[in-house]
């Protein structure tokens, strides 16, 4: 009989790349879900099992656990803005994490496998980050903060518990192809480019890394003996908005035109989108995922190969209408015809 693993989350965009991975490579995959009553979030992953668990309440989570060899913690709260209220962050993230991690120990579960963030990193270091670096929660966002200290309460628990086997993986901002239309995820400004909901584009970066190769880096975390007992940063360096939208712009009719920070901060005055915007202008984000090459033989594919993906799963799934065709392919199309009819 295969592995079981448990992937909490599974509606949610990177938990359900991570269960296609696992069940490419013959694990059995049970999921969490917060609900049972809503089969068409799950409908793209076929073959799994799913149990109803909250990580706000103690109920199911004994019997989500029972019989798994790993658990891939997946599930945590990502919001489209600050929220009123930190604690609506940062209480389920922290007390959920532990909540899971106790029905695991219990169970005898062989490892967990935790995804965190670079935001429990970078916040509040100005050179590159690696593992050994943590955030500082003065510093931190709401989403930040609730990263931050969920991990730093599952690695207080690990500790206590020595024989108990925990792995961490710490991507940067994801993108790649959603498997189903999603109402807000990471993938949300590339949404917002191929429908041109902006006039241009604010100058702002993130570490990225893609969805599919982020899955793979669980996968790895979960088998490899040595990712026991350490934390992994899955991220390669940062890539601007503007230079996004330079890559889709080969593509897709789509704006590039850098916005001033200033018009960010007065358009974020009134625009939720605009708001989060502005909140990273001026920061990067400069993370080192060396040691997950190093360790775990992890690899990225291109930037540019990640980006297209995207787009064209979210023209594919409906969540975007098809922008048209760029000018500059436009007229790239035009030419090579040209050369064609006079060779």
């Amino acid at each position: 009989m295969s592995d079981r693993v448990l992937v909490t989350g599974v509606s949610g965009y990177l938990a359900g790349h991570i269960v296609t991975e696992l069940l490419d490579r013959g694990y059995a995959v049970r999921g969490t879900v917060r609900s049972l009553g809503h089969p068409e979030t799950t409908a793209h992953l076929p073959g799994i099992e799913l149990v109803a668990a909250d990580l706000t309440a103690d109920d199911g989570w004994a019997e989500a656990v029972a019989g798994c060899r790993y658990v891939v913690h997946a599930a945590s709260p990502f919001p489209g803005s600050e929220p009123d209220h930190e604690d609506d962050l940062v209480r389920p993230a922290v007390d959920g994490t532990l909540r899971l991690l106790r029905a695991a120990e219990a169970a005898g579960v062989e490892r967990v496998v935790l995804t965190s963030s670079v935001a429990a990193v970078r916040v509040g270091h100005s050179v590159r980050c690696t593992e050994d670096d943590w955030s500082d929660p003065a510093a931190c966002n709401a989403y930040e903060k609730s990263k931050t200290l969920a991990e730093r309460a599952a690695w207080e628990f690990a500790e206590e518990r020595p024989g108990f086997e925990f792995t961490v993986v710490n991507p940067g901002m994801i993108l790649g192809p959603v498997q189903r239309p999603e109402a807000r995820t990471s993938v949300d400004g590339i949404r917002i480019l191929l429908a041109r909901e902006m006039p241009g584009v604010p100058n702002i970066g993130f570490a990225t890394v893609d969805v599919r190769d982020l899955a793979i880096a669980h996968r790895l975390a979960m088998e490899s003996p040595r990712a026991a007992g350490n934390r992994y940063i899955c991220a390669g360096d940062q890539v601007s908005l503007p230079e996004m939208a330079e890559i889709l712009a080969a593509r897709y009719r789509i704006p590039t035109r850098v916005l001033p920070n200033w018009l960010v901060r007065i358009v974020a005055r009134f625009n939720p989108d605009a708001a989060t915007a502005a909140r990273y202008l001026g920061r990067r984000e400069a993370v080192s995922s060396e040691k997950a090459v190093r360790e775990l033989g992890w690899t990225m594919r291109p930037v540019a190969d990640t980006l297209v993906d995207t787009a064209e799963s979210l023209i594919r799934l409906g969540v975007v209408a098809d922008p048209g065709p760029s000018r500059r392919a436009s007229n790239g199309a035009t030419a090579d015809r040209r050369s064609a009819s006079t060779s």
